[in-house]
């Protein structure tokens, strides 16, 4: 895991020693400031500028706030390591092997918010991570103040959706739910709860210690800070690095052996979407900055594919997934997701009908925006954004039912 400067997440022992134990970590960071301190936290996350890591990027300070204004002490905090997108492993990496910044960080949003429970949803599937979470657990023993469990999160691209989360933990159901009451009025077990990712977390942590200063004194751009980034390529292989913000995804694509010339890139994950990566080499990977270029940072996926990549395979790929991870409970995701699935890998493995991209086209627009949820949303906006892209490749495909790139070859 090689970093682009000096780390902070990911600070401390070599990562590939394993988890830090606590006596390490106390070691090298110290404690945690008093309980009566950690209570006015919220300002300084707030003047921090903070940003949530699940994807959208919502500021933590007013999540915290909205959650601390309803609690009389009842409120209940979920550390949201789901992590169901798959190209991303960030999470995963901090639960395994910084697992008491974690926990540090659930600590102090618990005294700021006054919870009186901690939940670890942790994927079922990231073994390695609850085991580590747990073990730390035990180290620090029972705390006296607040209940915290360890809850294994069922495998699924919607099971991490903060809805979805509050809905499993109350009934066994992680499907993302459309009542008016939102989780930080009433979530787990009717109280308000703060669903955060497990990123944020940790850096809420190192606030707490350092302050809001240290946190703004790094990032190039507008936005402020540090960020986990996960980077593969062509073989699919996931590494995990720490990035100040306004870093550029050339600087970053250096990390990748799919990177190069001619190369394409999907930032931000499923959720996210394609560009050409000598178009975006200069592209800070800044929130602000990208979202006026009409990309996303989303959860700090950035995956390359060669130039020698078929676009249409990894998109008709990537669609199969999505019209298979819905929750099933309206029109466009059951429907919409599964005709568009259905229809780009049709193109992709050399059937496609000779009206394919119009029925394509015309079923983005139907879908876009009627969910029940922002699933099919994200699903269409990595579709349009590969139209775009792949645009030759797609009418190749159609037309002759061969990929323009030879070595992609489908007829």
């Amino acid at each position: 895991m090689t970093t682009l400067f000096e780390p902070r997440l990911l600070a401390g022992p070599p990562l590939s020693g394993g988890p830090e134990g606590l006596l390490a970590h106390r070691a090298r960071l110290g404690g945690l400031p008093p309980a009566a301190w950690r209570r006015d936290l919220i300002g300084v996350v707030d003047a921090s500028g903070l940003l949530g890591r699940g994807g959208a990027g919502f500021p933590v300070g007013r999540k915290w706030r909205a959650v601390a204004e309803r609690s009389t002490g009842d409120a209940v905090v979920v550390v949201n390591g789901a992590e169901g997108e798959p190209l991303s492993a960030k999470d995963r990496a901090l639960m395994e092997l910084r697992p008491h910044l974690v926990l540090d960080g659930a600590l102090v949003a618990a005294d700021a918010v006054g919870a009186s429970a901690i939940v670890l949803y942790v994927g079922s599937e990231h073994t390695a991570a609850r085991h580590s979470l747990a073990h730390a657990l035990a180290e620090r023993g029972p705390d006296p103040d607040v209940e915290v469990r360890l809850v294994a999160a069922p495998v699924g691209y919607v099971a991490g959706e903060a809805t979805a989360v509050v809905h499993y933990l109350n009934d066994g159901d992680a499907r993302p739910t459309f009542l008016d009451i939102r989780p930080h009025e009433g979530g787990v077990a009717g109280h308000p709860t703060l669903v955060q990712n497990v990123e944020s977390l940790a850096h809420a942590a190192l606030i707490a210690r350092f302050g809001d200063d240290w946190y703004r004194s790094v990032g190039r751009q507008a936005t402020r800070g540090s960020a986990l980034v996960t980077v593969s390529g062509s073989n699919h292989r996931r590494t995990v690095h720490e990035i100040e913000y306004g870093t550029t995804i050339g600087e970053v694509a250096r990390l990748s052996a799919g990177a190069a010339s001619g190369s394409t890139v999907l930032l931000g994950g499923y959720f996210g979407g394609w560009a050409a990566l000598d178009e975006v080499l200069d592209v800070p990977l800044d929130p602000a900055s990208m979202r006026d270029r009409g990309l996303g940072f989303g959860c700090g996926v950035m995956s390359f594919r060669g130039s020698d990549a078929c676009g249409v395979a990894a998109t008709a790929e990537i669609m199969t997934y999505m019209a298979g991870a819905t929750a099933e409970q309206c029109g466009p995701c059951v429907l919409g997701l599964g005709n568009l699935a259905q229809a780009t890998r049709r193109l992709a493995d050399g059937g496609a009908r000779g009206d394919e991209l119009e029925r394509i086209g015309r079923w983005v627009g139907q879908v876009k925006g009627r969910g029940a949820c922002h699933h099919p949303d994200g699903a269409v906006g990595m579709l349009h954004s590969a139209l775009a892209v792949f645009g030759e490749d797609f009418a190749s495909h159609q037309l002759r039912r061969r990929c323009a790139n030879a070595r992609a070859d489908v007829a």
